[in-house]
């Protein structure tokens, strides 16, 4: 009897127990080192969206109180229900409220003798876009279903962030600080621009991974710059790391491709989407000021004003991981912009990873790669990525899903391997390793009308000098930067100066890559051979030897084509266009390019 009753009470009471116990909690699964796209996680119609603004240390827009950016938050619901604590994936930019809208007018007249300014341009007025409490929708679908939180924010002066947009200034390094600094319970956010309640990140784990293309790559490292606790690892895809870099090649006013005649105060004007009662004490203090005194178009020398938007010059307290993505074929951010970084940071002993592509302006490491860097540094998940090969490199015609793993970048085997020009003009003289007794002086003439495509495909041309290698044997494989000393004198006291290695014959297909044609290109101001900082005029009829490196690449060559060494002086594409007939006379025993081969020559 006694026992019937313990069973029916048993019988009973079950149901009772079940529900008492606590139900199981949605955590982050790891799989072969990546965080795996958790179900409970996964139901956009469930996540937790919310605005803020983060009060900074600066104020820029002179209204006596501090800047506040403006924050978005997606986090997955059970940081609410379960109490459940995650790290971070943050994106800042100066594009989500919208940019100015315009064509060729909103940037400078590149057509114009050197050492003159130009005529000004137009600066636009951006109009606004700005809701509440959406940012932006990007990063939220790879991210959150994997067990993060996504942050996003307006960088100053841009969108409902308060400030003034500085391109490269401090306070686009101190914003993105303060949001970390927020992140970890350092900073003070706000419900609203002005008053308003506080908001604390309680359901932030305190560690943070950032990432962006472009300028939104940028801002990563401007953060990672200030050494920010907190900041664990960042992925910049494409990023400027150097306003200098960006707008000028070795003392030469230069463009970036795609966008003849911007300079940083065009890219000023383009992202100034801020609160339009502030723009005219932003403009004043620093478009008109600031970058107008500091800018420079007329000599293009390197001075503080640039050094003070090198991030190169201030990764002396940087900590993060760094993982690096750029195109070899990218000629709006060109390629040295992340191998200055990623080398410096190597220097530094930091965990540093760097992937490059074949491809132009963007282009994000695989997914996987992503994953594995974020879960490691963010989650702690021991997955061995530091021990990994530090360089992957996309080869041509490969899958970018798809790199070829690399001890280092450059590839360690390789070996410089210098060429020596030997005549030829107005056709295509010869290139090889040793000086021959064909080292003579060969002039050109100047004519900005012919691009560089045309000059390399053509047989004879007054307006170039072209030199290639005898046919190769077998594939050649460059890894590095490549270095090119000119000994040259101009008819006047100034002109530009643009040298491209190429691929020869140079062939227009229909389906072709840019890595058929193109190897690498560089430019200079041979008014800055000695120095950066100072430009010291030509004396016309005067040689001169002009030494800088062209942009880092890795490429291999194939057998059956040249390597070609192409000389000119205005790059239609790119620099300045002064009126056609300067000459510039090359002496070819002063002349040679090296090159980084990998396996010998």
């Amino acid at each position: 009897m006694k026992k019937r009753i313990y069973l029916l009470a048993l019988c009973y009471c079950l149901p009772l127990l079940l529900l008492a116990q606590p139900p199981e909690k949605t955590l982050p699964v790891f799989a072969d080192g990546e965080a795996q796209v958790v179900p409970g996680f996964a139901d956009e119609s469930k996540w937790i969206r919310h605005d803020l603004w983060v009060e900074t240390t600066f104020d820029t827009d002179g209204d006596a109180r501090p800047d506040r950016m403006h924050v978005s938050v997606t986090r997955p619901p059970q940081t609410e229900t379960e109490g459940l604590k995650l790290p971070i994936v943050y994106v800042t930019s100066p594009y989500f409220a919208g940019v100015a809208e315009g064509g060729q007018e909103l940037f400078w007249d590149v057509r114009h003798e050197l050492g003159v300014a130009g005529p000004e341009h137009i600066h636009p007025e951006v109009v606004r876009r700005g809701k509440r409490p959406v940012i932006s929708n990007s990063h939220l679908t790879e991210w959150v279903p994997r067990g993060y939180i996504v942050v996003h924010s307006s960088s100053p002066g841009t969108g409902l962030s308060q400030g003034a947009p500085t391109v490269g200034g401090p306070n686009e390094s101190l914003a993105p600080k303060a949001v970390i600094d927020w992140l970890c319970g350092r900073a003070k956010g706000y419900t609203e621009a002005t008053g308003g309640e506080e908001v604390k990140a309680y359901w932030s784990s305190g560690k943070v991974g950032m990432t962006g293309t472009s300028y939104n790559g940028t801002l990563p490292l401007a953060a990672a710059t200030t050494g920010v606790p907190g900041l664990e690892a960042i992925i910049p895809i494409a990023p400027n790391t150097s306003y200098y870099h960006y707008y000028r090649s070795n003392g030469l006013v230069r463009s970036p491709g795609g966008y003849l005649g911007e300079d940083i105060d065009v890219l000023y004007d383009f992202i100034h989407s801020g609160d339009e009662a502030k723009r005219a004490y932003n403009n004043a203090t620093v478009r008109d000021k600031e970058m107008k005194e500091g800018m420079d178009r007329i000599t293009g020398d390197y001075n503080d004003f640039w050094a003070g938007r090198d991030y190169l010059n201030h990764m002396a307290g940087m900590k993060a991981a760094l993982l690096m993505s750029h195109g070899f074929n990218d000629w709006n951010v060109m390629p040295e912009h992340s191998y200055r970084i990623y080398a410096k940071a190597r220097e530094m002993g930091l965990p540093a990873k760097i992937y490059y592509h074949q491809d132009g302006h963007g282009g994000p490491p695989p997914m996987s790669m992503m994953n594995r860097w974020f879960t490691r540094y963010l989650h702690g998940v021991e997955n061995g990525v530091e021990d990994e090969p530090r360089s992957w490199i996309v080869r041509e015609y490969a899958d970018p899903q798809e790199p070829t793993a690399y001890p280092d970048y450059p590839h360690p085997e390789a070996r410089e391997v210098t060429f020596y020009p030997s005549a030829g003009a107005p056709g295509v003289g010869g290139l090889g390793t040793t000086r021959t007794k064909a080292m003579k002086k060969e002039t050109l003439v100047d004519n900005f009308s012919f691009n560089a495509a045309a000059l390399a495909a053509a047989d004879y041309t007054e307006h170039r000098l072209l030199y290639a290698t005898p046919v190769l044997e077998k594939d050649v494989h460059l890894s590095g930067t490549p270095r090119v000393t000119v000994r040259l004198a101009s008819s006047k006291p100034a002109a530009n100066l643009s040298v491209y290695l190429v691929s020869l014959p140079w062939e227009e297909k229909r389906r072709g890559r840019i890595t058929d044609n193109l190897i690498t290109r560089g430019w200079a101001d041979p008014q800055n051979r000695t120095s950066l900082r100072e430009s010291a005029p030509l004396v016309p009829g005067t040689f001169y030897d002009v030494t800088f490196d062209l942009m880092p690449d890795d490429q291999v060559i194939r057998a059956g084509q040249q390597i070609g060494l192409l000389i000119f002086s205005s790059d239609k594409e790119f620099t300045l266009h002064p009126q056609p007939g300067t000459q510039l006379t090359v002496d070819l025993a002063g002349t040679s390019v090296t090159l980084p081969i990998v396996g010998g020559w």
